[in-house]
């Protein structure tokens, strides 16, 4: 049991850490944050998980192959312990994760948007492979219930003894039976409760999203660096995302961290100052920092599946300092791509602590860019942002529709994983248009598609940019097919495999009956011969032999051998009136010569030896 346990839990983390896998570089910031070791934290947990999974599961196995064999379980004191430990952390981690990160529970919920359908069909192909052993136990049980009573019969003292048993049998063969069909006929009408967006007419998929590149191409240059922005657009981003604070001598600059520990040198520049708020510092002493040594170094790379740069593209990162916003505005402007960017708050006793809103404001006027190009997320100071530049599109958070037809805003940046549960056909039906982040899984982009999301902030614009149509897209007719199909051939060969075993058990049972009957005959004519044997010891013995002329050797006391070869050496004593009558007798052995062969009379004399003395009884003259 407890290693069904261990095998279960195992299952459900595995499962829910790579529904998870859209998350992994937001887990390993959050634990660089806690650590201050940058590490490919999530990728060591997958490992744990699926090493976690194998190991139980093959334990498992071996024990069902075990109990297959009647072999009783003997785990080792180890196998224990670490089966103990298997369960204990996927209990801790659980806690955790409804505790602390309860989030992540959404993305499983998603995910069975996408794959119920492919999970129906899985779970069909499954319960074929399990009626194998069901089938198997189902019909041995019948039969050993059948094998009982037909024993039974025979001893009808122990009848009332053996109903028990009976019971028994019934209940297990029921326990088994009765729950694999009710999941089966449950499986088969499955598809009756599935929703998917990705079952859908072609006619009705909306266009694919555009992209919004996170931070830059953060797998193709160093996050916040101009080089980032410009490849993402080489990679034909739609606008740009990024995050801006503001120096102490007034300048607007990327960075996302409330620390320049992961992105920069400080640790190296200035030890004492490494975990300083970044609006902390002049922009005279951030603009000296590199920003992109970092991204070259294997160990702070910050993507595990990240191509290997070219040694122009090391070259190019390891110059890379911190921008500023208007340097990122002039890209913009170039190249005709919108931006987007979280505004960060100065700490207390900024310059700027009230007015940063202002600030920035004044900058991305001063760059000329076209307003419209702007989207406008931070939502402080808004009446005056409205005010001084009317053509910025001012974008909203997860809120009412109400609240946003009352604001004029039309366009909501929100997490993909709230939205989908919270009104996104409203949103669409007051079109408005909708931007998630961060969508870097092809999956979740493929939901986004098929629920007419105009765009998404993503890290990963080339892998996505491939799609020319979302995965798990199917017709309703197509699926249906599908469905039709799998649970036909499920059934008949599930009722094939069932047949086979009650077949089997069947011809086992008539084998066994044979021998039964076969070795009841035996025991009859056993008794029969017995009896027979007992009849016969009632009839008159033999009578003693008479003792012959010629020397004769006779048998030991108690013996029925006879020696074949010395066929004269005995002779029946014929009952005649007037015969002797023996009345004692003791016989004494004789031993011939070791020169004379067995079979020969010995020639006493020949011998030079005496002739051999015989003590004969006495005896009655029966007149």
């Amino acid at each position: 049991m407890f290693l069904i346990i261990a095998f279960v839990l195992s299952v459900v983390m595995l499962f829910t850490w790579i529904e998870t896998s859209n998350e992994y570089h937001g887990f390993d910031w959050v634990v660089f944050l806690i650590t201050g070791c940058w590490f490919f934290w999530s990728i060591l947990m997958l490992s744990l998980f699926g090493i976690m999974t194998a190991y139980t599961l093959l334990l498992l196995i071996l024990g069902i192959l075990l109990l297959r064999e009647r072999i009783e379980l003997y785990l080792h004191t180890i196998h224990k312990i670490l089966v103990m430990v298997a369960i204990l952390l996927c209990v801790s981690l659980l806690v955790i994760l409804f505790k602390f990160w309860n989030e992540r529970w959404l993305v499983v919920g998603l995910s069975l948007k996408i794959f119920a359908p492919y999970i129906h069909l899985s779970c069909i192909i499954l319960m074929v492979i399990l009626s194998w052993p069901v089938t198997f136990c189902v019909a041995y049980l019948e039969r050993e219930v059948r094998v009982r009573r037909s024993r039974a019969s025979y001893y009808k003292e122990e009848r009332l003894k053996k109903c028990n048993i009976f019971t028994r049998l019934r209940a297990i063969q029921l326990t088994v039976g009765l729950p694999f069909v009710f999941i089966l006929v449950c499986l088969y009408a499955m598809p009756l409760g599935i929703y998917s967006p990705c079952i859908q007419e072609k006619t009705e998929l909306g266009p694919k999203p555009v992209f919004f590149a996170h931070r830059g191409s953060p797998m193709a240059g160093p996050e916040n660096t101009m080089m980032a922005f410009e490849k993402a657009v080489e990679e034909g981003a739609h606008g740009l995302e990024t995050d801006v604070h503001l120096s102490t001598d007034r300048v607007p600059f990327l960075m996302h961290d409330y620390d320049l520990r992961r992105t920069t040198n400080i640790r190296e520049v200035m030890p004492e100052a490494a975990y300083n708020h970044p609006s902390t510092f002049s922009w005279r002493n951030l603009s000296k920092l590199n920003a992109g040594e970092w991204f070259v170094h294997p160990r702070t790379r910050p993507f595990f599946n990240m191509k290997p740069l070219s040694e122009a593209d090391k070259k190019r990162a390891r110059n890379q300092s911190i921008p500023q916003l208007a340097d990122l505005l002039k890209l913009a402007k170039k190249e005709k791509k919108f931006v987007i960017f979280d505004l960060f708050g100065p700490p207390r006793q900024h310059p700027l602590r009230n007015t940063y809103v202002r600030q920035v404001v004044s900058v991305i006027l001063a760059s000329k860019i076209e307003q419209r190009l702007i989207f406008w997320l931070p939502g402080h100071d808004r009446d005056y942002v409205r005010y001084m530049a009317p053509g910025f599109q001012h974008v909203g958070r997860l809120f009412s529709i109400e609240y946003l037809t009352r604001e004029n805003i039309s366009i909501i940046n929100v997490d993909y994983k709230r939205l989908f549960y919270n009104g996104l056909k409203d949103y669409k039906e007051a079109n408005i248009y909708i931007n998630l982040y961060l969508v870097n899984e092809p999956w979740i982009f493929s939901l986004a598609w098929c629920s007419r999301i105009n765009s998404v902030t993503t890290d990963n614009i080339p892998r996505l940019s491939q799609l020319t149509r979302p995965h798990f897209f199917m017709t309703p007719q197509f699926y249906m097919a599908i469905w039709l199909f799998m649970d036909i051939v499920s059934a008949v060969v599930i009722t094939a495999i069932f047949c086979y075993h009650w077949w089997k058990e069947l011809k086992a049972e008539k084998l066994i009956e044979a021998s039964r009957n076969f070795k009841g005959s035996r025991s009859v004519s056993v008794s029969l011969e017995q009896n027979e044997n007992q009849e016969a010891s009632h009839l008159p013995t033999k009578p003693p032999t008479r003792v012959g002329e010629t020397p004769w050797t006779p048998g030991l006391a108690g013996s029925k051998k006879k020696y074949s070869d010395a066929p004269h050496f005995e002779e029946p004593l014929k009952k005649k009136p007037g015969s002797v009558k023996i009345t004692q007798s003791t016989v004494v052995p004789v031993v011939p010569p070791k020169d004379v062969e067995v079979g020969q009379v010995p020639n006493w004399e020949a011998a030079g030896e005496g002739a051999p003395q015989t003590t004969v009884p006495p005896m009655e003259a029966n007149i």
